[in-house]
């Protein structure tokens, strides 16, 4: 999904596999969250556990953060980017277009969350994933709230 000419996609690099989601409201905005002690914006989600498979992780991580449960997750791919709290190192995510049943609160470590629109985020702190891979996505397959 990252031209063969990126750095990120060439190898070499410490790589972090997370779970990430896609979550949309009848607003057409995307949920971005900020975990606390950092700057970026990002999807909620988080890094596969031993023997956990990326829905596994994305139903735990979305109950973990923000108190609510996953009802349907349709698979967008894997998609690598620089990690944003991680120096040097790659993040490999499997994304996923996400349902979800429950209020949405800040939980465990999510420091504030946002709902923005795709194509106009904002001046918020981008996780160069989210920003460079996600929000278009989103435009160019205009994803919808279930």
């Amino acid at each position: 999904m990252t031209q063969s000419n990126d750095p990120v996609s060439a190898g070499g690099f410490p790589r972090v596999r997370i779970a990430a989601a896609v979550m949309l409201d009848r607003a057409g905005r995307i949920l971005l969250v900020r975990k606390r002690h950092t700057l970026f914006f990002m999807q909620p989600g988080g890094k596969l556990e031993d023997g956990e498979t990326a829905l596994d992780t994305l139903a735990r991580e979305l109950n973990e953060e923000l108190g609510c449960t996953l009802l349907q997750a349709i698979p967008l791919g894997i998609f690598s980017g620089w990690a944003a709290n991680e120096v040097g190192q790659v993040v490999e995510a499997a994304l996923f277009h996400v349902e979800s049943a429950g209020a949405i609160k800040q939980r465990a470590e999510i420091e504030e969350l946002v709902w923005v629109q795709p194509g106009d985020p904002g001046a918020l702190r981008l996780a160069p994933l989210t920003r460079q891979h996600v929000l278009p996505l989103i435009l160019s397959r205009g994803l919808k709230a279930f």
